[in-house]
């Protein structure tokens, strides 16, 4: 079961932190016992994009950890102040250095072990070329039957690519898909 990221000094007043359950809730949570302050810990959203360019996808290879080195889609942490869409198209250039076009929202999955959410939307590239940023090695364009699947960073960009190909060669279209990822 997924642990909180554990909170031992209240960020409010610096004093210590106790969990225990508050009045008028039903779970623990980091609770100052100098101020009082209440501290919720709640799931983290990734946001990125599943960007084509034809009959290729996009994928990076990373240049930090974890998994440096493997192969994902452009994506990370939603910032303060952005929606999803545009949480989205900034890791996708920050990451790729891709000019995009977004298209629906197509993967929301839950990892409840790491306490995120992740979030892909699909994305036409508008160019073949790219500029990627400090946190990706290259990033570059794979046929379906080139994808390096024994080199994908993570569970839900392989799931998310594995839908992809299959409403492909379906022709059912771009449905939005859910899972829980163990």
């Amino acid at each position: 079961m997924f642990q909180a990221r554990r909170y031992q000094h209240c960020p409010t007043c610096g004093g210590q932190i106790e969990y225990r359950v508050p009045a008028d809730d039903n779970r623990e949570r980091a609770t100052c016992t100098q101020c009082g302050a209440i501290h919720y810990e709640n799931p983290l959203n990734v946001v990125g994009t599943l960007p084509v360019w034809g009959e290729q996808v996009l994928l990076c290879k990373r240049a930090i950890e974890p998994r440096l080195g493997k192969w994902t889609l452009p994506a990370g942490f939603m910032e303060l102040g952005e929606t999803l869409a545009e949480g989205a198209q900034r890791e996708t250039v920050e990451e790729a250095g891709a000019r995009i076009e977004l298209e629906n929202l197509y993967c929301v999955m839950n990892v409840v072990r790491v306490g995120q959410v992740h979030l892909f939307y699909r994305a036409q590239l508008l160019s073949p070329d790219f500029d990627p940023g400090p946190e990706t090695l290259e990033a570059r364009l794979f046929h379906e039957h080139e994808i390096p699947w024994d080199e994908i960073a993570f569970h839900t960009i392989r799931e998310t690519l594995q839908r992809f190909f299959e409403d492909r060669r379906a022709g059912r279209g771009y449905p939005l898909h859910t899972a829980d990822i163990g």
